[in-house]
């Protein structure tokens, strides 16, 4: 029966078979030996790759399928495995009804049925998916290849093998598909074993190659049984023996002969007998008696055409990146463009400002063909006498591996911060802008201010010359003002500095004349690069600005021009408030900017540029003072009089004007009655004292009385004391 006409389900009823309850104790997986009759009705008996179906109403667990295993077992809930192989399907069911009644009690309505047969085969070998597969009962071997996932590149078609319980059956795919013969393919059963082998071919490494490539090397499986076929043959391989093959048969097999065969030299070993087969009459004549027949084991082998040498004395020689190589026929007429075109003119990796001609006579002349077809020379081609040889070298590139190809005479060296550094040929017609477009132009880190160009006179004598590319850039300019270029010169672009903050040791690359040093209450302190376009906003942004503690009021430049030091004073505060770019600094490189710390160290300011605030005040202690501010800004910056402040008596002590001369003020009445005009003239250097209201002459009084009523106490208590005793 056909795999589209599956036999019916057979179904078997337990209330129709009776149950003895002795045997339902046998343990599952026994090894018990399957009845002797069973075998005589063979499409009856259970095997392995069958699927029972068990039906039991209210038991979930067993209304399912159950297949049989490779040992011949299926595997029932809360029992465990049970033999089933080699069994009738009664015999079955009466095995699965006494392994049941162990764990239940009403079987009255168990139903057991046998799915569609199947069959388990391992499919091993070269195959996509190696594995067990399960397989309708009628399926071939094709269907077992096709369940694997298929054939892989490199497959073996005529020796694949079925084993089955140590017998080995080889059979022949190959002819299956040519001849469509299914009496060629063995009939596949239960624990078979399907092995594809590998084409000879393969190799014994492991690795990715073209199955195409492969299948041209030849489909022999048995070296003594094919023909191998090698030599100026376009596929070589070898190739299996039909009945009949012919000597041509083998050639076509391999794609026939390629343009240098010598069609007229083939040789042919068969039989051990070495002959040799001239295809050229062959084919010229059409006479079949000049066939080779072949035989198993064959060899044919097709020799490469020799050329001969060609000399004379009309000869001239064409080498290097031409079209054509060889040996040409001189004429008298025959000019050097001529014998150039004769060979198929330069090929597109030729240089054609270095061809070399080497004369009969030994000596060497040198010809610029591409300055003399773009009008740049006015030197005509040489001419050309027998014997001469005309070498056209490679062109080199960018990506050329060998830089010897180019002489130190023809060559320039770009380093540094460009996309592409290296050694580069050299022709006098370029500018610096030409090489640094052919090197991929500056990085982002390229420091184009500072380019630098380094050349060697005739003496040896290095020079070097520092170039701004980018104000040329910027501003624009002839390209006479461009560094002139020679062969041998070296071109250096320089690295901009990274940010100190991350590497400490890249501020070296920095050249100091073309350095500000930033320092102080900066969020990134260090030295920067900076040239005459930027200003003093431009590098207090890259310092990533004033920290929070910076003054702002005071900030000092040191402006150095190689002869003296200049310091400037810079209220960067005012600068914020009136926005006036007057008051910024011109700073150049060299300079140095201090932002100094809001709250210093009180020993760096000195007596001469401080004011000392004593007494009841908040803060006493010494503060920057300047003519714009009074006496109650320096009150006010020191936390102002405390609550005992004698406010009365501030005294106010004179040492920059008037020496030695104190003042006292009342700041009570001032505060009742304000008149600015009273205010005393506070100055640097000076000293404001507060005193406490303790030493007042009322508060002295009081004490007094304090201490007196004091006094009188002790002397009543000491009398009161006397009387009582």
């Amino acid at each position: 029966m056909g795999a589209a006409d599956p036999a019916p389900p057979v179904a078997v009823s337990a209330a129709a078979t009776a149950a003895a309850p002795g045997d339902a104790a046998q343990a599952p997986g026994d090894g018990t030996e399957a009845p002797g009759d069973a075998a005589d009705d063979a499409d009856e008996v259970l095997t392995v790759g069958d699927v029972l179906r068990i039906d039991l109403p209210g038991e979930d667990t067993l209304n399912a399928e159950f297949p049989v295993d490779r040992q011949g077992r299926i595997r029932l809930p809360e029992v465990g495995y049970l033999k089933v192989e080699g069994y009738r399907l009664e015999e079955a069911q009466q095995r699965i009804r006494l392994a049941l009644a162990q764990v239940l009690r009403d079987l009255s309505r168990l139903s057991v049925t046998r799915e569609e047969p199947t069959v388990l085969v391992k499919v091993l070998g070269f195959v996509t998916k190696p594995g067990q597969v399960t397989l309708p009962a009628d399926a071939g071997v094709q269907a077992a290849l096709e369940a694997a996932g298929g054939l892989r590149a490199g497959a073996q078609l005529d020796r694949m093998q079925v084993r089955r319980q140590g017998e080995v059956i080889t059979f022949d795919y190959k002819r299956y598909l040519d001849t469509g013969d299914p009496a060629l393919m063995p009939r596949l059963k239960s624990l078979d074993e399907l092995f594809v082998p590998a084409s000879p071919f393969v190799g014994n490494v492991q690795g990715s190659f073209s199955d195409t490539k492969l299948e041209k090397t030849g489909d022999a499986a048995d070296e003594t049984a094919g023909v191998k076929v090698f030599g100026e043959v376009r596929s070589p391989g070898m190739f299996s023996f039909k009945p009949a093959m012919t000597i041509v048969d083998a050639l076509m097999r391999a794609q026939g002969v390629t343009q240098f065969a010598a069609v007229d030299q083939i040789r042919l070993i068969s039989d051990g007998a070495p002959q040799k087969f001239n295809l050229s009459e062959y084919l010229d004549r059409g006479d079949k008696s000049l066939l080779l027949a072949l035989q198993p084991g064959a060899t044919v082998f097709v020799p490469r055409q020799q050329e001969e040498i060609k000399v004379g004395r009309n000869t001239v020689y064409v080498m290097g990146e031409v079209s054509r190589n060889g040996a040409f026929e001189n004429s008298d007429k025959a000019t050097f463009m001529d014998i150039l075109a004769n060979a198929g003119g330069p090929t597109r990796y030729a240089e054609t400002k270095n061809i070399t001609i080497l004369r009969a006579d030994g000596s060497v002349e040198r010809f610029d063909l591409h300055a003399f077809t773009e009008g740049l020379s006015k030197t005509r081609p040489p001419k050309m006498n027998s014997g001469d040889a005309i070498f056209v070298p490679e062109k080199t590139d960018q990506n050329e591996k060998s830089w010897l190809k180019i002489t130190p005479s023809r060559a320039v060296r770009i380093i540094g911060e460009v996309v592409r550094p290296g050694r580069y040929e050299w022709s006098d017609e370029m500018n610096l802008l030409d090489l640094l477009s052919h090197v991929g132009g500056p990085t982002m880190k390229g420091d184009t201010a500072h380019l630098r160009v380094v050349s060697t006179d005739a003496a040896g004598r290095s020079r070097v010359l520092t170039f701004d590319l980018e104000g040329f850039l910027l501003k624009g300019g002839d390209t006479k003002d461009l560094p002139k270029i020679v062969a041998g010169s070296t071109i250096v672009v320089p690295a901009l500095p990274d940010d100190p903050r991350d590497n400490k040791a890249q501020w070296l690359l920095q050249p100091a004349k073309d350095s500000i040093y930033i320092m102080g209450q900066v969020n990134a302190p260090g030295r920067y690069a900076f040239n005459d376009s930027m200003g003093f906003l431009d590098l207090l942004g890259a310092a990533n600005g004033p920290s929070a503690s910076a003054d702002l009021y005071n900030i000092r430049v040191n402006h150095r021009n190689g002869k003296r030091v200049q310091v400037t004073t810079l209220n960067l505060a005012r600068y914020f408030e009136t926005g006036d770019d007057s008051l910024l600094p011109k700073i150049r490189a060299g300079d140095t900017i201090f932002f100094p710390d809001r709250t210093p160290d009180w020993r760096q300011e000195t007596k001469e540029a401080t004011v000392r605030v004593l007494g009841a005040v908040g803060k006493p202690g010494r503060y920057r003072f300047d003519d714009s501010l009074t006496l109650l800004d320096l009150l006010a910056q020191a936390g102002g009089p405390t609550t005992n402040a004698w406010t009365e008596r501030v005294t106010v002590v004179n040492l920059s004007c008037c020496k030695d001369q104190a003042r006292v003020f009342n700041l009570e009445k001032f505060v009742r009655k304000p008149d600015f005009s009273l205010l005393p003239v506070v100055r640097a250097g000076d000293t404001v004292y507060v005193p406490d209201k303790t030493q007042s002459t009322l508060a002295e009084v009081r004490q007094g009385i304090t201490d007196v009523i004091r006094v009188i106490s002790l002397y009543s208590l000491l009398d009161a004391l006397g009387q009582g005793e």
